[in-house]
């Protein structure tokens, strides 16, 4: 049984500065399918002029994540609570919908074989080992949890996407970038929206993953409470079992009195952190989704049809290497595998935050909330030793798996669209709900991701 909330007064909200830093990470966490991978594959062998589904993608991701921001900056506590508050049982499906859908390790995968790529290594299943241990000391040594997945996002998008701009600025031409303002609206080569013969699953995918995906944008709520965002303020954070400090740590959260002074500062708050998601999440993405899709337009596009997946990412390296100079191709596979290896480190704390903290839900009348750091890590090191296990025994992507986590992922972003505009518009007092223009586009979302569910199991 969770508790009810404690009564506090809501915190004054500093300057923008401070509270950077929760959107760099969720934004972290699509680089390594949407804005490596699936968009450039796509505009390589249909033009820019299907660039507009990542923009709209991102920018309903934008209004999706601000609602589950929005629970936490009023309650204190995950949305992940919230949702428990509501239906006991629901723990379980984020358990089961997190795990099965993310249990491949295939970004570390792609970042192995490209980082293998550079260093001419062929058995890059021994660097994706590697990297996953690596990953797993990272988390594991860094004293406040959330500190050390926020520098290392940050210091990722900070270097990352100059070095693509570069790149873009130095290999596209005037009438790329044309196609790029052309396809913001829908206007392609000879088509307008979509092309023939354009999979629909894959556009679906690109789309989806415009940002994070599946259950990950959920962890936005984690991020946002840790870095002390309103409420957030008296919950605690997870620290390193072996290096950090121990913190209060609590799974319920606070409320404040509707009184003039608290609205004020809520009002505040809520200023502040939609203009840190523009900037860093809505803005830099789709910055960067647009430079990445450019940049394979500029090298690939009319030459030929190169391979799906990772592997394209190899021929966009060697079609850069062939325009411009070697070293150029080089740098290229180096900054998408340390970004896809971010990806992965991202990817595993925000599904080992989901997992522990619904466990403990589950729990709750039996382990107290100072376990969710040794549940946490009990999570992370089972994950990186299923990946260690996959590469050693040299087991290919089974077909299945995939497919239910294609299913999952589709499904889950349809659910907890669903699940965040109800709990905001029922657990929420009346002055802090959204707006009905919020509604609105959550509403959109929703019926959007519900249409990419059925066309996802149908294309299957």
């Amino acid at each position: 049984m969770l508790d009810d909330h404690k009564v506090e007064v809501m915190p004054r909200a500093p300057g923008l500065i401070k509270i950077l830093g929760p959107s760099f990470i969720l934004l972290g966490l699509g680089l390594g399918s949407g804005e490596i991978i699936l968009w450039p594959y796509l505009t390589s062998n249909f033009g820019m002029g299907i660039i507009w589904g990542a923009l709209l993608g991102i920018t309903l991701q934008f209004f999706m994540n601000m609602e589950i921001e929005r629970y936490s900056l009023v309650k204190g506590e995950s949305i992940f609570v919230g949702f428990a508050r509501k239906f006991k049982r629901l723990p379980y499906w984020f358990i089961f919908s997190t795990f099965f859908a993310w249990i491949w390790p295939g970004i570390i995968a792609a970042s192995a074989k490209l980082l293998g790529a550079v260093f001419g290594i062929t058995q890059t299943h021994y660097i994706a080992i590697f990297l996953l241990v690596l990953i797993g000391l990272i988390l594991t040594l860094g004293p406040i949890l959330y500190k050390t997945v926020e520098k290392i996002a940050m210091f990722l998008i900070v270097f990352g996407v100059p070095g693509i701009f570069v790149l873009t600025l130095f290999l596209a031409q005037k009438t790329d970038w044309l196609a790029l303002a052309n396809g913001l609206i829908g206007r392609g080569e000879g088509y307008f929206l979509l092309p023939a013969g354009i999979p629909i699953a894959s556009f679906l995918a690109a789309f989806a993953f415009s940002g994070a995906g599946g259950n990950l944008n959920l962890a936005q709520s984690f991020y946002i409470k840790e870095k002390g965002y309103g409420m957030g303020k008296f919950s605690g954070r997870i620290t390193s079992i072996l290096t950090g400090k121990v913190e209060d740590i609590k799974l319920e959260g606070a409320r404040f009195e509707m009184n003039k002074e608290n609205l004020l500062r809520f009002k505040n708050w809520w200023r502040l952190i939609n203009w840190e998601h523009l900037l860093i999440f809505w803005a830099t993405g789709a910055f960067t989704i647009c430079l990445l899709g450019l940049l394979a337009y500029a090298t690939a596009y009319g030459v030929t049809t190169p391979a799906a997946g990772i592997d394209f990412v190899l021929y966009e390296a060697l079609a850069i290497a062939q325009k411009t100079l070697p070293i150029l191709g080089t740098l290229f596979l180096i900054i998408a595998g340390v970004m896809l290896f971010s990806t992965q480190m991202t990817v595993l704390d925000a599904t080992s935050r989901i997992m522990s903290e619904n466990l403990l839900i589950l729990k709750r009348r039996k382990w107290e909330a100072k376990t969710l750091p040794k549940i946490y890590y009990s999570f992370l090191w089972a994950q990186i030793i299923f990946g260690i296990i996959i590469f050693l025994t040299n087991l290919r992507e089974p077909l299945h798996l995939l497919t239910l986590a294609a299913v999952i992922n589709a499904g889950a972003m349809f659910v907890h669209i669903g699940l965040t505009l109800l709990l905001n518009l029922t657990k929420l007092e009346k002055p802090v709900r959204p707006s009905l223009a919020r509604i609105g586009i959550m509403l959109s979302a929703f019926l959007i991701f519900g249409y990419l569910t059925i066309k996802t199991i149908l294309s299957i």
